[in-house]
Order: C-alpha cells, then sequence, then structure tokens
C-alpha cells in the first residue's frame, strides 16, 4: 500500500483549500454582480418612526414612535424562514412585533404580525397574535394573554388592524422593514464570505509555507 506522508498529507490540504478559496470567491463575484433590485432602492423611509437599534452585527432592527397623544409604539423586526418556491422581489417575510404602551400605565398591547410583498410594489401585513400583558417586568408562561387572533370575529379582526395603522403601523413602514432588512441580509451574507475567502486563504498560505520548508534539506 502506498504510503502517505506528512508532506503529502499538507500538500493535499493546500489543494482542498484553493479550491474553496476559488468557489468563495465565485460565489462572492455572483452575489456582487447580480444585486437584487431592493440593494438599489434608497427611497423608503420608515414613515414617523425612529431607528433606535440597527447593529451591522445583529438581524434585527428596533424602531420606536410617541405619538401627539403621550402613547409609545415599539417596532422589532427581523426576517422570517426563506420560502422555497415564493415568487417576487423578496423571497423571505419579516417578523414583526408591535408593542403600544399608553403613559401612566404599565400594560401594554402587543401584536405578532406578518410583513410580506404585496401588489405593486408595495408590502402588507398580517397580525398573527394579539396580546394584552398586564407587566412587561412580570409575565409568566401560565398567565393568559388572550384567544387566538384567528378565532376573534372578522370584524374586530379588522378593527384591531386599522388600530395599527392609525399609529403609524402602515405602509411606509412595512416597505422600509422588506427593503431595509433584506438588503441587511445581503451585506452580512457576502461580508461572511469575505470573511470566509480570507481565513482560508490565510490557512492555504500557511500550509503550503510549510510543505517548501519541509522539503529544504
Amino acid at each position: 500500500m502506498p504510503r502517505v506522508t506528512p508532506i503529502l498529507r499538507k500538500a493535499r490540504k493546500a489543494l482542498q483549500d484553493s479550491d474553496l478559496v476559488k468557489a468563495l470567491q465565485s460565489e462572492i463575484t455572483h452575489e456582487l454582480s447580480s444585486t437584487p433590485s431592493f440593494q438599489d432602492d434608497q427611497s423608503h423611509s420608515p414613515g414617523d418612526f425612529v431607528v433606535e437599534w440597527d447593529s451591522p452585527q445583529s438581524q434585527d432592527v428596533v424602531l420606536r414612535r410617541n405619538c401627539e397623544s403621550g402613547e409609545e409604539v415599539a417596532v422589532s423586526a427581523v426576517l422570517g424562514p426563506v420560502t422555497y418556491g415564493k415568487e417576487g422581489v423578496f423571497p423571505r417575510d419579516v417578523l414583526m412585533k408591535v408593542c403600544l404602551k399608553k403613559p401612566g400605565l404599565s400594560s401594554m398591547l402587543q401584536f405578532d404580525c406578518g410583513v410580506f410583498e404585496g401588489g405593486n410594489e408595495g408590502s402588507q401585513f398580517d397580525i398573527h397574535n394579539a396580546y394584552y400583558i398586564q407587566s412587561p417586568t412580570c409575565v409568566s408562561p401560565s398567565d393568559y394573554r388572550g384567544p387566538l387572533f384567528s378565532t376573534l370575529d372578522p370584524q374586530l379582526q379588522d378593527a384591531l388592524k386599522e388600530y395599527l395603522v392609525a399609529r403609524g403601523v402602515g405602509e411606509s413602514l412595512t416597505n422600509f422593514l422588506l427593503h431595509h432588512l433584506h438588503k441587511k441580509e445581503q451585506g452580512q451574507y457576502v461580508n461572511w464570505l469575505k470573511k470566509l475567502e480570507s481565513s482560508v486563504a490565510k490557512r492555504k498560505l500557511a500550509v503550503k509555507g510549510r510543505c517548501i520548508n519541509n522539503k529544504i534539506p
């Protein structure tokens, strides 16, 4: 049986690293050259909301709005899972959580929503759950927070959605979330590819250097 020497092992490792570097470079080139249409769109604003949290390393974004009545509206959003076979510009929906708190009260309302691509390049949102929370600092898993939203009377469902729209949770905000979160995820993915490519390239050079040194008598 042929004997695999340490030098041969290192040489094979260098070749494997080289193939991986080429694959990563090809993926980076593809991502940068086939920029989705939402990457070029800079026109979307969150309406009356102000971005409060948007770390380059995090997947979420947090926005806040203070109404003239003193009511505070906080929105947190993150991309949902990939939906394979979905048509349209955006491959993923947005999971949006809206919390509303009136001045002087410890209780708040929480709405779990889904934002998705609508017609005419716009967007829409649906409410999945509506909760009444007595105190955000003392929430127990056993607390009753409300019925299944889908079991509510359709007129009540519509009224609750209009309640959110009246507080600024409308198409300007949902358009912003769809564009911004997809653009953010795209940038994070390309950055991850570049870091991986750099790491593997450095390892390849290190292995190649050891192989050369081992050949020197």
